[in-house]
C-alpha cells in the first residue's frame, strides 16, 4: 500500500470513469457506426465481419480520451489488394476528417460523432501463428483482455492509463516512444493492482522481463520486455524508449515516496520569458538547424527526425566537435533540431593518435602515411610512449561544418528531400523568439511533470 495514495486515486478516478450518461453516448454512437459499415460491407458482397476492439471494446476508456477502433475482419481467401480496396473504401465514404494511415496495409482515421475514430482490414485468424499482418493480432488482444482482466481491475488500469497520460508516458506511438493501452491492461493483469505495479516498478532495471505465460523467451535489446500473451515472439512494449522508460521509473519512485495529484494532472506548462530564457541559458553555446516540416503523418515523422538527429549529431562528433546534448521541436510548418556543443569552435590543429611505440612496423606505415600530407602541422613525435601526429582540421567552426555538410547526410527520407533544396544553420540569438518560448521552457526547466 502506498500510503496516502487512496484519497488521490479516488478522485482521480471520478475524474476519469465514463458516467452512464457519457457511456450511453459512446454506445449509440459505436451502434450508429456498426449500421453504417454494415451497410457498406452488403455493397461489397464479401463475408467480412465486424469487431470492435481496444479500449471500448474493453471498457477499459478515459472519458477524456475516447477512441473507436473498428475492425473489418476479411476472411483469409480474400486477396490484400481487395483488403486494402474495400477496408479505404469503407473507411472514407463512413469518417470525417480522415486520413489515411499505415500498419503494414493501409487503413482510415477520422472522426464520427465527435469520436476519434479508426476503422482498420484484417485477417481473420485463431492464433498469432496465422496472422498475415501485425494488425491481425488486435482481436486476439481484445478477447484476450476481456477474458483475463477481472471487472475490479478495470479502475486501476483507467488510473495507470491517467498517470502514464500525467507524466507524458502514454501511448506507442512515434511521437511518444511509450505504453500502448494493451501494454497497460497486461501490466495491471501481471500486477494485479495500479499500486502493486508502482510498486514493483520503482525498482526496474532495463532489460526487465516479463511474461504471463511459460513459453520458451526469445531476446530482445529494449529496456522493458513483456512477451504478448497471445504472440510468444513479440514484445509489447517493443516501442518503449529508454528516454520514457528512465521517466517512468522515476515517477515510480517519487509516487510510492510522495504521491500527489499532479501525477495524474501535471499544472500546464508556464512558458518562461524571454529574459529568463537567456538567463537560464548562461554561458552555454546552442546551434539550430532549422528544416522544412515534411508533410507526412507523426507515425513517420518522428522516427525521420530522430535520425536526422542522430546523422547530424554523429557529422559533429566526426569532425571534434563534441555534442553534450541535443533536442528537437516540431510545429506547423518547420523541424527544429536544437546542438548543445561543448564548444562552436575548435583549435586550427588536433593531436592523431598514431601506434604504441612497441609496434616498430606499424609506426613505419604510419610515417609513411602522413610523411608528404599536406594537412601535417608538426612532425611526428612520440608522448606516453605514442606516437602522434598534429593536423590541421577540417573545421574549427560548428556553423560551417553544419552549413555545407548537413545536406550531405542522410536525414530521413522525406527530409532528405527538403534538406537538399532548403536549411538553415541558426545561431543561439535567433532562436530566441517567442515562438519558442515554450520549446526552450521545456528544455531548460529541469522539473518533471509532476514537480511543477
Amino acid at each position: 500500500m502506498i500510503a496516502g495514495s487512496d484519497a488521490i486515486e479516488k478522485t482521480v478516478l471520478k475524474r476519469i470513469t465514463p458516467t452512464k450518461q457519457q457511456r450511453k453516448e459512446i454506445e449509440d454512437a459505436i451502434d450508429a457506426l456498426r449500421q453504417q459499415v454494415a451497410k457498406e460491407i452488403r455493397k461489397t458482397g464479401l463475408p467480412i465481419t465486424i469487431q470492435l476492439v481496444g479500449s471500448t471494446a474493453k471498457d477499459t476508456y478515459i472519458r477524456t480520451a475516447v477512441d473507436i477502433d473498428l475492425f473489418l475482419v476479411f476472411p483469409a481467401t480474400v486477396s490484400r489488394e481487395h483488403l486494402q480496396e474495400h477496408g479505404l473504401a469503407i473507411g472514407r465514404t463512413i469518417l470525417t476528417h480522415q486520413e489515411e494511415c499505415f500498419a503494414e496495409h493501409p487503413y482510415v482515421r477520422g472522426m464520427y460523432h465527435g469520436y476519434k475514430t479508426e476503422i482498420v482490414p484484417c485477417y481473420k485468424i485463431e492464433s498469432a501463428s496465422q496472422k498475415l499482418s501485425a494488425v491481425d493480432r488486435t482481436p486476439l488482444h481484445t478477447r484476450y483482455v476481456r477474458t483475463h482482466l477481472k471487472e475490479a481491475q478495470k479502475k486501476d488500469v483507467r488510473l495507470f492509463k491517467q498517470y502514464l497520460r500525467g507524466i507524458g508516458c502514454y501511448g506507442a506511438e512515434a511521437e511518444i516512444e511509450g505504453f500502448s493501452g494493451y501494454l497497460c491492461e497486461i501490466l495491471i493483469i501481471k500486477f494485479n493492482t495500479f499500486q502493486q505495479l508502482i510498486n514493483t516498478a520503482q525498482h526496474w532495471r532495463p532489460g526487465e522481463v516479463l511474461t504471463l505465460t511459460h513459453t520458451p523467451l526469445p531476446r530482445f535489446e529494449t529496456p522493458l520486455v513483456f512477451i504478448d500473451p497471445v504472440d510468444p515472439e513479440r514484445n509489447v512494449a517493443s516501442a518503449l524508449s529508454r528516454d520514457t522508460f528512465d521517466v517512468f521509473r522515476a515517477a515510480c519512485k517519487a509516487y510510492a515516496a510522495q504521491p500527489r495529484l499532479t501525477f495524474f494532472f501535471p499544472k500546464p506548462l508556464s512558458p518562461w520569458s524571454l529574459a529568463k530564457i537567456k538567463k537560464a541559458i548562461g554561458t552555454n553555446e546552442y546551434v539550430g538547424v532549422k528544416l522544412p516540416k515534411p508533410d507526412i503523418i507523426p507515425e513517420n515523422l518522428y522516427p525521420q527526425v530522430r535520425k536526422a538527429v542522430r546523422s547530424i549529431t554523429d557529422l559533429c562528433t566526426h569532425y571534434g566537435f563534441e555534442i553534450l546534448d541535443t533536442h528537437f521541436h516540431i510545429d506547423d510548418k518547420e523541424v527544429y533540431i536544437l546542438l548543445h556543443p561543448k564548444s562552436t569552435h575548435l583549435p586550427k590543429t588536433v593531436a592523431h593518435a598514431g601506434p604504441p611505440v612497441t609496434l616498430k612496423k606499424n609506426i613505419a606505415d604510419f610515417l609513411e602515411k602522413w610523411k608528404d600530407d599536406p594537412r601535417v602541422r608538426k612532425a611526428p613525435y612520440q608522448q606516453n610512449n605514442r606516437i602522434y601526429v598534429d593536423i590541421e582540421r577540417d573545421y574549427t567552426d560548428l556553423h560551417k561544418l553544419l552549413q555545407r555538410q548537413v545536406k550531405e547526410l542522410s536525414l530521413g527520407k522525406h527530409i532528405n528531400l527538403l534538406a537538399k533544396k532548403d536549411y538553415t544553420v541558426v545561431h543561439q540569438e535567433e532562436l530566441m523568439t517567442t515562438k519558442l518560448r515554450v520549446f526552450w521552457t521545456t528544455v531548460l526547466d529541469a522539473r518533471m511533470p509532476w514537480e511543477r
